[in-house]
């Protein structure tokens, strides 16, 4: 009789499982013999107690399905033959048969046909419960595994949320330094216009000296801009701060620049 059993969401994991589940059925002291295994299907001998099967091991969907079919062993014959000498008591078979007496050999036979009954039939319900409690033991085991495995995915389930969660952060915090630099990049550039106006009207106030001095800072400025913008193009933050300071100091001498009369 086979007795089937399913670990459950399991079968992403079948090598593990088919691993787990060998070992904890040794561990019980089940003695594991012939064991075949290719990439869909394991199959392998089990006895413990008297009692022994085979196991096929195979995936069934999502889950791991395990089936134990049962070669029980035949307790009730050797059972009975003991409970025929027991039944018929040694001393009356053999006494019956030392003095040729048929209706005590007959009696004798009678009493060995009773015993033996009994014991056979009690032998056969001890293979039965052996049968089930190591039928039990293989589901229990299957169950443990489950569990084991189960417990292993929702950790690496949590670690990976935990992951994605920390790269969420990390993308924000990102998007938020970007939009930073982009909004320093802005009023660099709005300064430099400023600058250019200034620098227009210098010239044509027939400033030119003056002009040269403010439009060679902004020259500069201009420069330190298409850097610090590019460098925040490829996600180099640092870089980009470090070359809109030097932008701002240069838009800053400029206008100081100006400001001289």
């Amino acid at each position: 009789m086979p007795f089937i059993y399913y670990g459950q969401g399991v079968a992403d994991w079948y090598d593990d499982f088919l691993e787990r589940l060998v070992s904890h059925l040794a561990l019980e002291g089940t003695e594991i013999t012939d064991e075949k295994r290719n990439d869909q299907t394991a199959t392998m001998g089990v006895k413990r107690t008297g009692e022994q099967g085979t196991l096929l091991v195979m995936p069934s969907g999502k889950d791991v399905k395990v089936t134990y079919t049962v070669i029980r062993e035949k307790k009730e014959v050797a059972r009975g033959l003991m409970g025929g000498l027991v039944g018929a008591g040694v001393g009356s078979v053999l006494g019956g048969i030392l003095r040729r007496d048929d209706g005590s050999i007959t009696d004798a036979l009678g009493g060995a046909a009773a015993g033996g009954a009994y014991e056979a039939y009690h032998g056969y319900e001890e293979s039965r419960e052996d049968r089930t409690a190591f039928a039990a033991l293989v589901a229990e085991k299957v169950k443990e595994v489950e569990d084991e495995i189960w417990e292993i995915k929702n950790a690496q389930a949590e670690a990976q949320e935990a992951n994605r969660e920390r790269a969420r952060e990390r993308r924000a915090e990102v998007e938020a330094e970007e939009d930073e630099i982009r909004t320093e990049l802005e009023e660099i550039s709005g300064d430099l216009l400023t600058l250019s106006e200034e620098i227009d009207l210098l010239e044509e106030d027939g400033q030119k000296g003056k002009g040269r001095k403010v439009r060679a800072r902004a020259d500069r400025a201009e420069r330190l801009f298409a850097e610090a913008e590019e460098a925040c193009d490829t996600g180099e933050y640092r870089t980009a701060r470090s070359k809109i300071r030097a932008a701002r100091s240069m838009i800053e001498g400029a206008m100081a620049t100006l400001d001289d009369e």
